[in-house]
Parts: structure tokens; C-alpha cells; sequence
């Protein structure tokens, strides 16, 4: 039988949403300058052991920086991206900066964000993957970051408006009234991925919403919190984007945050989560992992599928067609992000 060749999968099945490239499935998260250099170090390490970049590294000033000094932690961390390799070469760091309006109290013609901006894209935006922008509420504020972002960004490349990048926005939705703007939000072109900051949302609630809704299981149950993470995941999946689930903060229990992992996974379509200790890096790329059995199915469909030039085929005596076939063929995507291996037969299209 005839095999095509001169098609990717992704254009074939994916469509337009084959832009969209996925992201690994754990984003770990830290702001002291040691964990910093660890994870990098770390991120390096499992590259080498996955044959891919598993986890992405997002450098923190909004929660890492002492107040005070968040000058001098941006310059920190200007200077530690320096000495990475660019973005490009596989190893994936972001960095998160402060909220749109902060420090507006002790600088009213400056923000932290726009220090944070200058400080840090002017000087290392070929080292960074995406920007991270907390406390994103509306359109609008996508709009004022990308504005700061690229300004920023013009002047690294000197004006060069042929070779700019349109860096990715990864934001975070924080409060009830972002969460009624989590389509439009999730449908901004700049945007990438989206992220739920539990700790904030429940809070800005005035306690409405008790504190054991902060804690592995109370957070899978409140119902205000579920659907927060619903109206997230499903904008989202939507807009083409990656919904990435919020941190779990009892991190000593591992299987307690495994489960976590897998119920955001299973149960309410997130395809990504944080991580705030080296510690949950693995059990979270192990959760979200397909397993040996699953990949091996989704190639055999997916061989019979290039084979039969993706008409309807028939495999383990099941009838598929193009709506399984892109369901398989986004696990064995999912394999790739978390290092599984994949069939050899079509280790070519990776």
C-alpha cells in the first residue's frame, strides 16, 4: 500500500491548529537565585536522559524578588540568562514578570513590569522561550503587555522589525472576573498558554470560599473552583492554547500531587501543570505520560492510517477514521513532550 510522505500529520489532522506546537506538559517555577541555577542544571540533565525538553524553566520576579529589590533580581536574572543558550536550542526558559500595575504606589510613572521588561528582554529576550504576566484580567491588559513587551524586545534587536519575534505570552488568571474573560483572552494571538492561580482566586473572594479549598482535594471539589478550571481549560482547547493547572503546594506528598496530576489531566483537560520543587518535576511528567500500551496503539492506528493515504481503516478489529486518528495522533505528541518513545517507524515526523 501507498504511504504518504509529503504531509505531516499535524497538517493533515490538525489543521490550523498545527501551529500550535505542544508544550512540555510540567512548567516549574522558581525565583531564588540557587533553585534557579539547580533547575536549569536540572532541565539540562533530563534533556540529555528524555532525548527532549520535559519541563520548562519559567524564572520568577514576581514572587522571587525581595521588596525593594526587584531592580536588582531582574539584572539577576538578566545576567543568568546570558549565560544560557538561546531559546532555540531545545532547553525551554520563561520568565515570569510582575503585574501589569505593580509597584505603582512607590513608582507612579513606572511599573515593575516595565522594569522587569526592560531590565530583562533588552538584554536576553534570544534566551527565552515565553513571558509569563500575572493578574491578567482582560484583552486590554494582553494588549499593554505585548505593547511593553515589544518595546522592550525593539531595542535588543536594534529596530530590526524583519528579524523580531513575536514573543508568547503565558498568562495567569487570578480572580472571578478574569474567568468570564477566559475566551476571549485565550483567543489574543500572543497568547499561548493559560494558567489558574488557585491561591489568588480563592482569596478574591472575600471567603466566600473556604481555605480548604486551597488543598489537594478541596480544590478538585469547591465547586467555584472546578469551574474556574473548566472555563479555563475549555477556553483553551478552544482557541488552539494549552491549559496549564495551578501548583500544588503540599509538595512533600507525592502521591498525593500524582493524583492531582492525573485528575487535572483526566478528569478536567489540562495539558500542562506547575511545579514548584524539583521534587514534583517527575511524578508531574510521569502523570501526564501516556502509557508503553497507549503509544504503541495510537502507532499502529496511525501506520495504518498514513498507509491507507487517511481514509477510514480498520485496526484491532475497530473502525477508525480522522476524528480517532487526530486523537491518536496528539497522544503520541503527548509521548514526545514526556520522553516516551515513540514507534520507530514514524520517529521521522519528530
Amino acid at each position: 500500500m501507498k504511504v504518504i510522505t509529503n504531509h505531516h500529520p499535524r497538517s493533515v489532522l490538525l489543521g490550523a491548529q498545527a501551529a500550535q506546537l505542544g508544550l512540555p506538559v510540567c512548567d516549574h517555577y522558581c525565583g531564588v537565585m540557587p533553585r534557579m541555577i539547580k533547575s536549569l542544571a536540572l532541565q539540562r540533565t533530563l534533556m540529555q536522559e528524555f532525548g527532549t525538553c520535559v519541563f520548562d524553566v519559567t524564572l520568577d520576579c514576581e514572587d522571587g524578588a525581595p521588596v525593594g529589590e526587584e531592580i536588582a533580581h531582574a539584572e539577576a536574572i538578566a545576567a543568568l540568562l546570558l549565560d544560557q543558550q538561546p531559546a532555540h536550542n531545545g532547553a525551554r526558559v520563561g520568565v515570569r514578570l510582575h503585574s501589569l500595575d505593580s509597584g505603582l504606589e512607590s513608582h507612579p510613572r513606572r511599573t515593575h513590569f516595565e522594569d522587569d521588561a526592560r531590565i530583562i528582554l533588552t538584554q536576553a529576550s534570544a534566551q527565552i522561550a515565553y513571558v509569563m504576566v500575572p493578574k491578567i484580567e482582560s484583552v486590554s491588559d494582553v494588549d499593554k503587555a505585548c505593547k511593553v513587551i515589544d518595546e522592550a524586545i525593539a531595542v535588543s534587536d536594534g529596530g530590526n522589525v524583519f528579524q523580531r519575534r513575536a514573543m508568547p505570552l503565558h498568562v495567569l488568571i487570578e480572580s472571578p472576573a478574569a474567568v468570564h474573560q477566559v475566551h476571549a483572552i485565550a483567543a489574543h494571538p500572543r497568547v499561548q498558554s493559560m494558567s489558574f492561580g488557585l491561591m489568588d482566586f480563592i482569596s478574591s473572594h472575600g471567603g466566600a470560599i473556604p481555605d480548604s479549598a486551597m488543598n489537594v482535594d478541596g480544590q478538585f471539589s469547591h465547586p467555584l473552583v472546578v469551574r474556574a478550571k473548566l472555563e479555563i481549560a475549555s477556553a483553551c482547547h478552544a482557541a488552539g492554547k494549552v491549559p496549564s493547572h495551578c501548583v500544588m503546594t503540599e509538595f512533600k506528598d507525592i502521591a498525593a500531587l500524582r493524583l492531582a496530576a492525573q485528575r487535572a489531566n483526566r478528569e478536567l483537560g489540562f495539558t500542562r501543570m506547575w511545579s514548584i520543587h524539583p521534587d514534583q518535576i517527575r511524578p508531574i511528567i510521569d502523570a501526564f505520560s501516556p502509557s508503553t500500551d497507549d503509544v504503541a496503539h495510537a502507532g499502529r492506528v496511525i501506520t495504518a492510517a498514513l498507509a491507507a493515504q487517511w481514509a477510514p481503516v480498520s485496526v484491532d478489529d475497530q473502525l477508525h477514521d480522522r476524528a480517532s486518528y487526530r486523537f491518536y495522533w496528539q497522544l503520541l505528541e503527548r509521548a514526545h513532550t514526556t520522553g516516551v518513545a515513540v514507534p520507530e517507524s514514524l520517529q521521522h515526523f519528530f
